[in-house]
């Protein structure tokens, strides 16, 4: 015979006391203002066990849903670090150096966050106000000297703004033979490959901290070196690495039906040596001159840039797109893209084969934009995290995020948080952070996560290497806190179909089985050489096991439960890439019982396609644009072109 006291023992699932207690003992007094009304009470079924729940019982995971904690951690991870266990194992050789860096790292963030909850780290006040208009100039000018002497880059210091325009005088370099060997490679009997191009990018410098700038306009002239072994100007955008759709010019006259970009054409023609003029054409004209129909006189222009000629090239910002003219005459135009603005401009690079003599920006913007990322934080309570439900959940979505991608979480919030599922918390989202190495960064970040309520909180010192720690704190949580049938992970990028996701996972788990299901990559092999190089060290064999790709995968909860509780015996191998660090977990836990692999390229690695269940590298501006899509069309809908 049991019965509940709503008022006393409600505290226990959304507060943790200041002496660390589970909120029952402490907390004993009612507390009658968590419930908003009598309504609200009134209107509250009784407990149920999650079988009884129609939502579960259509849909729900068949196989035993670990036993919910009644408590939830509201900031800080529960995941458990023993560092005494760890001390006596590691004085045996017994772990890596990344299990080192991890203690490391855990120590220094556990301590940096215990400082911010005492209020011991503060900031300065500031002496000097942001909005300045002497640091906002109407106009740039740079010599070619002082151009080189700033590593090849102009900053704009408040972006640009409509019909800003900047101009560059140039010239291309004589052409080199390639030293790329995967291009140089030669068939017999072909000529040596020789090469001509520069780079001109509009660049977003003051985005995101320690990441590569979004290229916000990218514009290539490929005088020599083509795959088509003709002159092109190439144009593009890119973010997080992820390269839109080119827009090719090829110096073909466009068509009548394309469209334009203020009126003006994407790319003009110029002179091609296998331009074909038909006796067709030539009957027609004389036909036309005959009868005496006037036709306007279209003169031929050759390829804009050429080795060793000097140009002046003025690209300009107009209601639709950018416009590049090059010795006054007008070459292509390149239409706005979602997720790319004026303001975050804030840079411009040329660089490759190309002598750049001076530059001149003007008709700069007079006032200065805030490009503090934590001013992308709206703090309203609409954008608020709900309560978590006192039954368990179907899904728990975990987000990793970097202490500094204020703009990237806002974005999620206003965008695929606010489906129906999460916001009547059948469906639970929660933002994974660590601490990060700016103070003012962290004390910003501990604001956030007090008023929204979705953040949690890793404490170790964030780093790249050590991102698989984030991804055994999701399943800590999934398994511990939400109790929830199904764990995902993805990025604070990745756009996620909530309810498609679900289907998803309940279309392979037909027979209660464990799952993991993804992008799946089979037989990959670890680069030794490069950026993301891999040592024997690091990773011995020549193969990975098989893996769900990083942006966006789900498992079973036996499979999260596993994870957590062989990390905190100190058990769990650890292994700096976080998306095959979880196939070698799965792989261990399918050697003890049977994991059901599902591949689905609907978990886009890469960009966005048709049908999408994730969609990754998206900005938040573009992950807006998905959400609107998705309600008002009610269909998934790409945003990545115009």
């Amino acid at each position: 015979m049991s019965f509940e006291i709503p008022l006393v023992y409600r505290t226990g699932y959304g507060s943790v006391p200041d002496d660390g207690t589970f909120g029952f003992t402490s907390d004993t007094l009612p507390r009658p203002f968590l419930l908003e009304s009598e309504e609200e009470m009134a209107d509250k079924d009784a407990p149920r066990r999650p079988s009884d729940d129609t939502f579960l019982v259509s849909h729900g995971s068949p196989h035993r849903t670990p036993e919910r904690r009644m408590r939830e951690f509201k900031k800080v991870s529960g995941l458990v670090f023993d560092e005494s266990t760890f001390d006596r194992n590691a004085s045996k050789g017994e772990f890596s150096e990344l299990h080192k860096a991890v203690k490391h790292a855990w120590v220094v963030g556990k301590k940096l966050w215990g400082d911010l909850e005492s209020g011991k780290i503060v900031l300065q006040p500031k002496t000097k106000t942001e909005n300045q208009s002497e640091s906002c100039p109407h106009s740039i000018t740079l010599s070619g000297s002082e151009f080189e002497a700033q590593n090849r880059i102009l900053e704009l210091p408040c972006g640009l703004t409509l019909w800003s325009h900047i101009t560059v005088v140039g010239t291309p370099r004589w052409a080199h033979l390639e030293d790329d060997p995967k291009i140089s490679i030669l068939r017999e009997g072909d000529d040596s490959v020789m090469v001509s191009q520069f780079m001109m990018e509009l660049q977003g410098l003051k985005t995101v901290d320690g990441e590569d700038p979004p290229r916000i306009l990218h514009f290539n002239p490929r005088l020599k070196g083509d795959w088509s072994g003709k002159p092109v100007i190439e144009q593009n955008t890119c973010y997080r690495m992820q390269w839109g759709t080119a827009l090719r010019c090829e110096g073909w006259k466009a068509r009548a039906d394309e469209e334009t970009v203020d009126g003006l054409v994407k790319c003009e023609k110029w002179i091609r040596d296998d331009d074909s003029h038909s006796e067709e054409s030539k009957v027609i004209w004389w036909l036309n001159r005959l009868i005496g129909r006037t036709k306007k006189v279209a003169i031929d222009w050759p390829y804009p840039f050429a080795e060793g000629r000097l140009f002046v090239l003025t690209v300009s910002a107009g209601l639709e797109g950018y416009h590049i003219n090059v010795d006054g005459r007008h070459v292509t135009s390149f239409p706005y893209r979602t997720g790319f603005v004026l303001e975050d401009a804030t840079g411009l690079s040329v660089n490759g084969d190309i002598d750049v003599h001076s530059i001149f920006a003007a008709s700069l913007p007079a006032t200065h934009p805030s490009f503090a990322p934590q001013k992308h934080v709206e703090m309203s309570t609409q954008w608020k995290a709900p309560s978590l439900p006192k039954k368990n959940v179907e899904l728990f979505i975990g987000v990793l995020s970097a202490g500094n991608h204020f703009a990237e979480r806002m974005a999620v919030r206003k965008s695929w948080m606010q489906h129906r599922l999460i916001r009547s918390s059948l469906v639970v989202a929660r933002f994974f952070v660590a601490m990060h190495g700016r103070k003012e960064v962290n004390i910003e970040l501990k604001k956030e996560a007090e008023y929204f309520g979705d953040i949690v909180i890793v404490p170790y010192m964030d780093n790249y290497d050590l991102v698989v720690l984030k991804t055994i704190a999701i399943c800590e949580y999934g398994v511990r806190t939400v109790a929830a049938n199904y764990i995902m992970k993805c990025d604070d990028d990745t756009f996620v179909r909530v309810d498609a996701v679900i289907d998803e996972a309940h279309k392979v788990q037909s027979d209660g089985g464990s799952l993991y299901v993804g992008n799946m990559n089979f037989h990959h092999k670890p680069l030794r050489h490069g950026k993301w190089a891999v040592t024997y060290e690091e990773w011995p064999a020549e193969d990975y096991p098989t893996y769900a790709n990083g942006p966006g995968y789900i498992l079973s909860s036996d499979i999260a439960e596993y994870i957590v509780s062989e990390f905190e015996k100190h058990r769990l191998r650890l292994f700096k890439m976080e998306d095959v660090s979880m196939g070698m977990w799965v792989e261990q836990f399918n050697s003890t019982k049977p994991v059901v692999y599902h591949h689905s390229l609907r978990f886009c690695q890469f960009g966005c396609i048709e049908d999408y269940l994730t969609s990754h590298y998206q900005s938040p501006r573009q992950m807006v644009c998905l959400w609107e899509k998705l309600v008002h069309q009610r269909r998934p809908q790409c945003c990545n072109m115009r």
